[in-house]
């Protein structure tokens, strides 16, 4: 006698991970970093022909300890780095970063002392979403790839493992461009 003679009809098993997992993918709350045209696609993305609600997306919260998904997007200048650091630091675990456009991935064509050269020197990036600036169809596909990169992450010690090998130090700009 199989397992599926035992189980009634709509029964479903699941494993404990697996459940926490979809619950936090099917309620991304986005705390909004915008800080140049990225953010205009960005916006798009929250209006209703894009549909973030079917994302569990639809608000934007206006507090980094409401959220737990920070979508930098555009360039961050060195004044700007220690309050990216600090409303990160402010949310609360699990927290996901993506990195939209290539201002915010890799400093883009500022190729200069007063950019940061990739947000990721400031905080550990989840997903980096290219394009200069990467239209709404790209931050849904980005957002689909997080959805997935949750759906197989390990919880508990595993999870803090994978971010103590993250951990990014926020370097004083007078120590970094120091000759």
């Amino acid at each position: 006698m199989g397992l599926e003679e035992k189980l009634p009809d709509g029964v479903l098993l699941a494993s404990v991970e697996k459940l926490v997992n979809w619950t936090r993918k099917s309620s991304l709350w986005p705390a909004t970093f915008g800080l140049a045209c990225c953010a205009i696609e960005m916006m798009t993305f929250g209006a209703p022909r894009y549909d973030s609600a079917r994302f569990g997306m639809e608000v934007f919260r206006p507090s980094p300890r409401q959220a737990d998904l920070m979508i930098v997007a555009g360039r961050v200048s060195q004044k700007m780095a220690p309050v990216l650091r600090q409303i990160y630091d402010q949310m609360p675990e699990p927290k996901w970063v993506l990195a939209m456009g290539v201002c915010a991935s890799s400093g883009g064509m500022f190729n200069n002392y007063a950019i940061v050269q990739g947000v990721d020197h400031v905080v550990p990036v989840d997903m980096y979403l290219p394009g200069c600036p990467p239209r709404p169809e790209m931050l849904i596909d980005a957002v689909l790839k997080l959805h997935h990169k949750i759906m197989n992450e390990p919880l508990g010690p595993k999870r803090a493992e994978r971010l103590a090998d993250q951990k990014v130090e926020l370097v004083p700009s007078s120590q970094r461009f120091a000759r």
